[in-house]
């Protein structure tokens, strides 16, 4: 596998960026009404619960981060990134490289992390955040939530710069640029998820997508933030990234309540369908991605598949899926959302499932 949720390798296109700019309500794009007749305003499943903000403490805990700067120290015999971490180089193929073969791969996967971090902060993450910070979503929110989308704005943007400059970081220290294979496998997933709902769903598509990653990536950054092969800078970044994404976790869980309140039955189904196409674009393994880089630590093209299908072999790679969807699955699951017979038909098709009961 690629690793715990969050430490991806990626490639392939980059999704268009900036979009189209967000349809008003009622001018041709996706509607959300103040709230169908068929949901409550109780706080009842399929009603929005009152919006209780989890940045409350914001200006402190910003004001009680570290300095700006991590500053990435890899001594001697240092690797750049976490072995467990990074599956592939457990193979025996692998181990039997020479160490700066095995070094330049670590390098590569970090640098792959910290892309696919940045680009997901400002790319996607951000985008979202911009609407519903400037009421472009066509989804009525509270005004503590709108606010609030500035203080995840300055969170996701903090998260990006690290990353970014992180990645200069690791090519000076080690020689090792980064691959020049293109921009991580999830956003040229979701263009096509996109893409395959049409313009008047596309925004939906995106929304979900947010929500899944966020809801994801929470639950799954600690577990590299507690690694001790992980360089010290590394592992402190991960750390704060994990204090952030915590309250970000609840933030968008109390966003997909209020946006599902002002859903119809179409768009419900529509939302409940793209689930599991969001997840899978943002837990699939990038296995062009991979294969470049074992072809840079110098395995030959049969090598480097014989270490792919040992190291991500399909039932893996599915147990993987359904474990790391959980968070994000639950949610949805709490809305209702999964007990439509159409989107169990799609949480199938993509190797997931859900067992009925909200844990």
């Amino acid at each position: 596998m690629c690793g715990v949720a969050g430490l991806f390798t990626g490639c392939t296109a980059l999704a268009p960026c900036p979009p189209p700019p967000p349809v008003p309500p009622g001018a041709g794009g996706p509607p959300y009404p103040a709230a169908p007749a068929d949901a409550p305003a109780d706080g009842s499943p399929y009603g929005p619960a009152p919006y209780r903000s989890p940045f409350g403490d914001w200006y402190e805990r910003v004001a009680a981060r570290p300095p700006l700067r991590r500053t990435l120290v890899l001594p001697a015999g240092t690797a750049p990134f976490s072995p467990a971490l990074a599956p592939v180089t457990g193979h025996p193929l692998v181990r039997a490289l020479p160490a700066p073969a095995r070094t330049r791969l670590l390098a590569l996967h970090a640098h792959r992390y910290l892309d696919f971090t940045a680009r997901l902060e400002h790319l996607v993450v951000n985008r979202t955040a911009l609407g519903i910070a400037h009421g472009t979503l066509g989804v009525e929110l509270p005004e503590e939530m709108r606010f609030d989308a500035y203080k995840l704005y300055c969170d996701e943007a903090w998260h990006a710069l690290t990353a970014a400059d992180l990645a200069r970081q690791l090519r000076h220290a080690t020689g090792v640029a980064a691959p020049e294979t293109g921009a991580p496998a999830f956003l040229a997933r979701l263009a096509t998820v996109r893409e395959a709902v049409g313009p008047r769903s596309a925004q939906l598509a995106e929304l979900v997508f947010v929500v899944c990653s966020e809801t994801l990536v929470s639950a799954t950054l600690p577990a590299g933030a507690e690694d001790p092969l992980m360089p010290v800078a590394l592992r402190d970044t991960l750390r704060d990234h994990a204090r952030d994404e915590a309250r970000h976790h609840a933030y968008f869980a109390a966003f997909l309540r209020l946006l599902w309140a002002r859903l119809d039955a179409r768009q419900r189904r529509t939302a409940g369908r793209l689930v599991p196409r969001a997840v899978a674009a943002f837990l699939g393994p990038d296995l062009p991605a991979l294969r470049a880089d074992l072809a840079a630590a110098g395995l030959r093209p049969g090598e480097a598949e014989q270490v792919l299908a040992e190291t991500h072999p399909p039932h893996a790679v599915a147990a993987y899926g359904r474990e790391a969807a959980r968070p994000a699955l639950r949610h949805f699951a709490e809305l209702g959302a999964l007990d439509d017979p159409y989107v169990r038909e799609e949480l199938a098709a993509h190797g997931l499932s859900w067992d009925g009961h909200v844990t």
